[in-house]
């Protein structure tokens, strides 16, 4: 009934340090950030109107006086965060990831809250609500407390939105980061994605079947009901727009078939697995292999799955 991301079990230290290339051991890079002069010199770099910045324009902008010092702990930076060229001091891709990281209140915010969303539980038709805490957002029923998809989601996401508006943009990224994963490719690490059907055995969803998608490199996971595989679908997205249905402006956890196994079938013998997306009075079928690829998809009326409306509450 719901879908999650988190890192698996192991260590993300030991296989960062195995990365291909010139690399510095982790413990040593991120003692070169244990210094206030020099995150500060990050994000002044980072607010500079342009790259690259002089040594003379960035001490000015970080406020040193001594040329020496603030020489030494930019060197600390340079080469791993920041690079230095003829014309001054621009970013390595780790120097940005860091700011980046600051900004979205990764490592300093600790915020928690819950706010109303659209939609109502499908298990007793409750009020759906959205709850933040650990820097994860998870949207729960109100009354039985049935769980529509826990994902991670930046404190920075929240600032500056109104409630309707971080649901908006929540269930935008929960969408991007499956269409990432789905295509291979890890949306923390940029590592190897495989994907995978299972049985939910650890009732890790409280669903029958799940699809994990799991990354080789950083053991980073992410878990999900079959359905959320179709939100991009061509012809999932045709069939609702043809009952007037946009489907990419949709909630996802206010569809059944999304969210819920509820109209799911999975096979062992060859591997397939079935989704019905019923919608006012017809139906589609969608035919899937393990490895999720679409292998065949039906239209008729709604039968035993019963009926979703094209509208939704507010």
């Amino acid at each position: 009934m719901s879908g999650s991301d988190t890192p698996a079990d192991g260590d993300l230290l030991e296989a960062a340090a195995g990365a291909p290339g010139e690399s510095l051991p982790p413990a040593e890079a991120f003692s070169l950030l244990g210094n206030e002069t020099r995150i500060t010199i990050l994000q002044e770099l980072w607010l500079a109107p342009e790259y690259p910045v002089a040594f003379s324009d960035l001490r000015k902008r970080v406020g040193m006086r001594d040329s020496a010092q603030f020489n030494y702990h930019l060197s600390k930076l340079t080469e791993h965060f920041v690079r230095s060229t003829d014309d001054g001091y621009e970013f390595q891709y780790a120097g940005e990831k860091v700011v980046r990281a600051i900004l979205a209140g990764t490592f300093t915010d600790r915020v928690s809250l819950s706010f109303p969303v659209a939609g109502e539980c499908f298990d007793c038709g409750g009020d759906l609500e959205g709850r933040y805490a650990d820097e994860r957002l998870a949207v729960h029923c109100t009354d039985c407390d049935a769980t529509y998809g826990r994902y991670a989601f930046p404190p920075g996401g929240l600032r500056d939105r109104t409630d309707a508006e971080v649901a908006q943009a929540f269930d935008q990224r929960v969408r991007h980061l499956h269409c990432l994963a789905a295509d291979g490719v890890c949306p923390e690490c940029g590592g190897r994605m495989d994907t995978s059907v299972v049985p939910d055995t650890e009732d890790r969803l409280g669903l029958d079947v799940r699809v994990d998608h799991s990354c080789a490199q950083c053991q980073h996971t992410i878990s999900s009901p079959v359905g959320l595989s179709l939100l991009d679908d061509s012809t999932v997205v045709a069939f609702h727009a043809e009952h007037g249905v946009e489907l990419n402006t949709r909630e996802h956890w206010t569809l059944r078939w999304c969210v819920t196994d509820e109209t799911t079938e999975y096979e062992t013998d060859p591997e397939r697995i079935t989704v019905t997306v019923p919608l006012d009075g017809e139906q589609l079928t969608v035919t899937l292999d393990g490895d999720l690829r679409v292998l065949d998809t039906e239209r008729g009326c709604a039968g035993a799955h019963g009926d979703e409306s094209a509208t939704t509450a507010d």
